[in-house]
């Protein structure tokens, strides 16, 4: 059962929704922060509580995806699941290269399980898809050992482009972009255009030759809303919601 994520909250999950939907069924709860497609982050508040809340539901595993771990923004912190030990014996953690050190499509990431799922997840990797090849696993280690400026360069100017798309978005009628705490996506709010998501997408696409994604796409919550990515330059930023303003 999917949670709504809200924008008024900066798109954080709330700790109490998402325990009150909690039922004897439930085994796995799935969160990711900071959080693809809206770029919102969860602060450490609401994941405390939500630690807490789960002390009262031994049944419930959590799955926490931390694939944008290093891309936060405006003091924000990142807050690792992997910091409370109450849960660390249901808790699994994902994470991998492609965003930090931009090795996107080299397909290399690594989790991090309990104890007593390590025999089971490693029998279900060696028949889905055994391992990464050594090229891969070499530049894996030479990314995590090396130094790191390079990352915190490429955070720099995401940091940069997030104030100007998000500018710039803002300033386009009948559209409102709330400010993202992480990742390198804006997910405006596209209502007052008068268009769905999938409209709204195609529109842009078709007339301004500017890629997003529907909302929906990732959701039937996502209605109102597309995703913009902000891993381009500034300049092609700036051209894309130009051209989107000749068209709105």
């Amino acid at each position: 059962m999917p949670i709504r994520l809200r924008e008024e909250n900066g798109f954080a999950f709330s700790a109490d929704e998402v325990l009150g939907q909690i039922t004897d069924k439930t085994r796995l709860i799935i969160i990711n922060s900071p959080a693809n497609p809206t770029g919102g982050v969860t602060p450490r508040e609401e994941i405390d509580k939500l630690v807490a809340g789960l002390m009262e539901h031994p049944h419930v595993a959590l799955m926490s995806d931390e694939i944008y771990s290093q891309m936060l923004y405006g003091g924000r912190e990142h807050v690792s699941l992997l910091q409370y030990p109450e849960i660390r014996d249901r808790l699994i953690l994902l994470d991998g290269w492609s965003k930090t050190y931009a090795m996107t499509g080299w397909r290399l990431g690594f989790a991090v399980w309990p104890d007593a799922a390590v025999d089971h997840v490693t029998r279900l990797c060696i028949n889905d898809h055994s391992c990464v090849n050594a090229s891969a696993q070499y530049a894996g280690l030479a990314a995590l050992t090396g130094p790191q400026d390079a990352v915190h360069d490429m955070v720099a100017q995401f940091d940069a482009r997030r104030e100007v798309i998000v500018r710039e978005l803002n300033s386009l009628p009948g559209v409102r972009c709330s400010d993202p705490g992480g990742a390198f996506y804006a997910f405006p709010n596209i209502e007052g255009t008068g268009m769905n998501a999938t409209e709204a997408q195609n529109l842009f696409l078709d007339q301004a030759g500017v890629a997003t994604v529907a909302g929906t796409s990732f959701g039937a919550m996502g209605e109102g809303y597309v995703r913009f990515s902000y891993a381009n330059s500034t300049e092609n930023i700036q051209e894309a919601i130009a051209r989107i303003r000749k068209i709105l």
